[in-house]
């Protein structure tokens, strides 16, 4: 690593221009952290790369043969943390519905989420960000949130699975990775490397299918039944019960299939509180338990 730093610090200091400085100084693709210092205006003290490296978000170990690792609840003995997780559904034929109004974005909750400095994950599917780019690229550029992938389609993995319609097994990392296009159309350059399914349903063939995209796949531990839901107060109880130290939460960010969200968050977020819970993003989460928090 101290190599690694003499080497840029030197390329840097051959360079003449400012523009070049900072170029040099920077050694990934990403926005730099806030709290980094700006690069000096002279040309005799060159701007410093940071000690602290970036280090890639936490994931976990594959399975055995390279199955895909799924994630369900960070460690329970870590302290109180919680992480609210959101899908942002839309099937891919669900395009006409939305030009005739309906509406499977929740501006009013991604505000509540805001004004209650809750962070929180946000699992995308690519028909979502095609319909919605704006949003799109507002939650995968606001460090409150990290957005991560649930597919192109919302097709299912698997039979049987809530209803919804499925996709043929030569077809689904294709979707997947179509899911990582529409993000970049839409201008959101920050995915990360998880993974949620359409419906939560797999199996083993699914994770041999999906390993080499080396992605860890995240379930739950407390569902929300936000879904279809039209009693908020029956939403948040359910969520309050369920809640227990390292839990991962899944709701919606869709108004037309789940109204109440919204509601339920600006009732869970205070009482979690005052019960000592602190939110976290599921990365956190990932972290604490692959060691690497």
């Amino acid at each position: 690593m101290i190599s690694l730093v003499r080497r840029i610090t030197a390329a840097c200091a051959l360079s003449a221009a400012l523009t070049a400085l900072a170029a040099c100084g920077s050694t990934t693709t990403q926005a730099p952290h806030a709290g980094h210092p700006a690069p000096t205006k002279s040309e005799h003290a060159p701007a410093k790369p940071s000690a602290t490296a970036p280090t890639k978000p936490p994931t976990l170990t594959p399975g055995p043969g390279g199955l895909t690792p799924v994630f369900t609840n960070g460690p329970r003995t870590g302290g109180k943390t919680v992480a609210l997780t959101f899908d942002a559904d839309m099937t891919a034929d669900e395009g006409p519905r939305a030009k005739a109004g309906e509406h499977f974005d929740n501006p009013g909750l991604i505000a509540a989420l805001r004004s209650l400095k809750v962070p929180a994950t946000v699992f995308m599917t690519g028909k979502w960000a095609e319909t919605y780019p704006d949003e799109a690229r507002a939650i995968g550029s606001d460090p409150q949130f990290e957005l991560a992938n649930h597919t192109y389609s919302h097709y299912a993995f698997t039979d049987d699975c809530y209803g919804l319609p499925t996709i043929s097994e030569d077809g689904i990392r294709a979707d997947v990775e179509r899911a990582y296009t529409a993000f970049q159309k839409a201008g959101v350059r920050h995915v990360m490397p998880y993974l949620r399914f359409p419906g939560g349903c797999y199996d083993s063939d699914v994770l041999r299918t999906l390993g080499p995209l080396g992605v860890t796949a995240v379930q739950w531990d407390v569902v929300s039944g936000d879904a279809f839901a039209t009693d908020a107060d029956a939403v948040a109880r359910q969520v309050l019960d369920g809640v227990k130290p390292g839990s991962v939460v899944v709701m919606h960010c869709t108004r037309s299939a789940a109204p109440t969200t919204e509601h339920v968050v600006r009732t869970v977020v205070p009482q979690l509180r005052a019960k000592g819970y602190r939110f976290v993003k599921v990365s956190e989460l990932i972290g604490a338990t692959s060691g690497h928090a």
